[in-house]
């Protein structure tokens, strides 16, 4: 086993489904793999700098469903979007007070869009709690995050894996995608027609990275899940954790990554 490889993670967007990655984190500290480098867009990013600031994924899922993070939404009244972030930026400072990318216990880096220049934007250094709403500012149902001179959405829109900053830095890089598509024989009606091609348009940017990934974790079906099903939220953990688990077993390799001293609970 060799505890001194560098070992980075990426996670993906996906709304709630994003908790699955909290169970796949779990699962892999149990077995003895703690990333020590982290990027993520939208959930990813959330999920990913909560572990980052010291919180263990248990407490993590306990934070979100205690403080339903929806319900600090309300409507926006502007042509951009229909809800504003901001009340969610007091939320945030709850559980990120230092609010920098300094105060991480890990390196995070957090995808957004820049809206007006159509590009990536990767932040991992000075103000954090923006650049992780922007992350999450899915477009047309949240209005754009300011950020000096530039206005960001969603990272997912242009990349929903990002694992651009943790190549070349680490030696090992796990991808975790939430939104694996089952099969469909029945689209019922065009809001499930619209969900599934916006989950293949997402997709299709993770798939075009995952030979960037030396593992790809991938819980199954979680696309069944809506974007903002929490009440799921113990289901979509415990699919993550799980598939993390027999992913492990059956993949020699990624087992040698494990410490062999010192295992989180």
């Amino acid at each position: 086993m060799n505890s001194d490889k560098k070992i980075g993670i990426a996670l993906s967007g996906g709304g709630v489904r994003g908790i699955s990655h909290l169970g796949v984190l779990k699962a892999l500290n149990q077995r003895g793999i703690f990333p020590n480098r982290i990027s993520g867009s939208s959930a990813g990013a959330i999920a990913g700098t909560l572990y980052a600031a010291g919180h263990h994924p248990d407490e993590i899922l306990e934070i979100i469903v205690k403080t339903n993070y929806f319900k600090f939404l309300r409507p926006a009244i502007s042509w951009t979007g229909i809800l504003k972030m901001d009340t969610v930026e007091e939320l945030f400072k709850k559980y990120l007070p230092e609010n920098s990318f300094e105060s991480l216990q890990l390196p995070m880096t957090v995808a957004v869009t820049d809206i007006k220049r159509a590009k990536v934007v990767y932040f991992s250094e000075g103000e954090l709690i923006k650049p992780l709403m922007a992350s999450s500012c899915i477009p047309g149902m949240f209005d754009p995050i300011a950020i000096g001179k530039h206005y960001y959405v969603d990272g997912g829109v242009l990349n929903n894996l990002p694992v651009e900053p943790l190549d070349g830095v680490c030696d090992v890089i796990i991808g975790v995608n939430c939104n694996h598509l089952p099969v469909e024989h029945n689209i019922k009606n065009i809001k499930s027609l619209i969900e599934r091609t916006v989950i293949m348009s997402m997709n299709y940017n993770v798939y075009s990275r995952k030979d960037k990934c030396d593992f790809f974790i991938e819980p199954k079906g979680l696309a069944k899940y809506g974007v903002f099903d929490i009440k799921k939220a113990q289901e979509i953990f415990q699919s993550g954790y799980e598939t993390a688990l027999s992913y492990i077993d059956e993949n020699k390799e990624i087992s040698e990554l494990a410490l062999k001293t010192k295992v989180k609970a």
